[in-house]
């Protein structure tokens, strides 16, 4: 069986035993990935300490059938999460990214782009960037790589484009905005501003654009609250790491 090489950034880990760990890896190469590193927690050995939760890291490992676990053999840090700065905001939202990432793909299922967008929204927290703002710019990319971004600038239900303009209806069981003449007898929607849904379609286009926007904080508090409403619905429950950023829009 050869091995396999990739970049990864480091989701989970488990005690398995006394000196050997359970690791979820998210590769840029294969995607997520469940391993088993045997002696991780020896001071010595081929993992070098490498497998702090978020950090960047280079791996080779054996890939097993589908019903057990890989085999992680070797891993080299490329990069601690260390966030600078004081308060947890960072770390925490830095949990956040890592729990999205698990809970929304699947085994060997890669997704390049995701990883990359992942890699550097944890190396801007990790620099003290805006957390907000950068919390907002990996989820709605990440809706946008998976293929799960909601309809935000025409109709999801006809394809019309929407009137940009006063409150618009967003169906959550439709997958975005709704006209008025498909809004009729929809459940589970809610009246949203349409400037917050144009804040939405930048953050999630590609390329720095979403840098530069400036989000007041009641367009952030009905962005936020649209949106945890939205991958809630998405993931069939309430992520764990949503309490942390009820706090953050508190501040």
């Amino acid at each position: 069986m050869p091995a396999e090489k990739a970049t990864a950034i480091v989701l989970r880990k488990v005690d398995f035993s006394e000196s050997s760990l359970v690791v979820s890896l998210f590769t840029r190469e294969f995607g997520k990935i469940d391993s088993l590193a045997k002696g991780a927690k020896r001071l010595k050995g081929p993992f070098e300490s490498a497998l702090d939760l978020l950090a960047l890291c280079r791996i080779v490992f054996l890939r097993k059938t589908s019903e057990t676990l890989d085999l992680l053999t070797e891993a080299k840090l490329e990069r601690r999460f260390r966030v600078t700065g004081p308060g947890l905001e960072g770390l925490y939202a830095g949990y956040y990214v890592a729990e999205l990432l698990s809970e929304m793909t699947d085994r060997y299922d890669p997704h390049p782009e995701l990883f990359d967008l992942a890699d550097d929204t944890l190396a801007g927290l990790a620099a003290g960037d805006d957390v907000s703002k950068r919390l907002l710019r990996f989820e709605l990319g990440a809706l946008r790589e998976l293929g799960h971004l909601p309809a935000l600038e025409c109709c999801a239900e006809c394809g019309k484009p929407m009137a940009m303009s006063g409150r618009i209806t967003f169906g959550l069981l439709d997958g975005g905005a709704l006209c008025p003449r498909c809004r009729q007898g929809k459940r589970q929607v809610a009246s949203v501003a349409a400037g917050v849904l144009r804040i939405m379609a930048q953050f999630a286009a590609p390329g720095d654009r979403w840098r530069r926007i400036e989000i007041d904080r009641r367009s952030h508090g009905e962005l936020r609250g649209l949106l945890n409403h939205f991958v809630c619905h998405l993931l069939g429950r309430k992520p764990r790491l949503h309490e942390f950023l009820g706090r953050l829009d508190a501040n």
